[in-house]
């Protein structure tokens, strides 16, 4: 994988320095800051810094999984779009929908079928391709479920909470492509210290 620095631009720097005059997120532990900032930064919504639900442990996990190499799959074009330093699984072009199955659930199906289980769902606006992925036995190594719409969506997004699955959600019917794609993207970025590299520090 690509371990190379990230350069930040300066207009990110201050973007971050405003965010951070706004609303203080130094409690929150490392992972944990970086998806909810780069969320509220994706959005310029304050708000998601209490909207957002995640867990530290299960963040680091699927960090871990995402930077040795675990496949990352989008609901949407536009997450994928969104999401930079790796190539997101989209199959929505090839999806139909059918009864009882909308496109982009089905659009899921055909994901699972590429990638299988191990994989990070990167959900960001269909919440029925959210609550398909919950029929599936997918055992994913992380859903970011942020789905958007006043229909379903945090409907979807509880039964995500609910079903026990690493996940990143949140609360509120908000959510959407560039959100979700921030999601992963603060995940991307964030250092990542492989397995071996600790231990051969260790032995030193």
């Amino acid at each position: 994988m690509n371990r190379q620095e990230r350069v930040v631009h300066p207009i990110e720097e201050e973007s971050f320095r405003r965010l951070r005059a706004r609303v203080d997120t130094s409690h929150l532990a490392p992972l944990t800051r970086a998806v909810v900032e780069r969320v509220v930064h994706s959005a310029a919504d304050v708000a998601y810094v209490t909207d957002v639900v995640c867990d530290e442990a299960t963040l680091a996990t699927a960090h871990g999984a995402l930077h040795e190499g675990a496949p990352v799959v989008a609901d949407v074009e536009m997450v994928a779009a969104g999401i930079t330093r790796r190539t997101a699984v989209c199959r929505l072009k090839e999806a139909v929908p059918g009864p009882g199955l909308t496109r982009s659930a089905h659009a899921v199906r055909l994901a699972y079928e590429q990638v299988g289980p191990g994989a990070i769902w990167v959900i960001g606006c269909a919440p029925t391709a959210l609550e398909e992925l919950l029929l599936l036995d997918a055992a994913p190594a992380l859903v970011i479920g942020l789905p958007v719409g006043f229909v379903g969506a945090v409907e979807s997004k509880a039964a995500l909470r609910g079903s026990g699955l690493p996940s990143v959600s949140n609360i509120s019917e908000k959510g959407g492509s560039a959100v979700a794609a921030a999601a992963l993207n603060a995940l991307l970025y964030h250092p990542y210290d492989p397995p071996h590299h600790q231990l051969a520090k260790e032995n030193a």
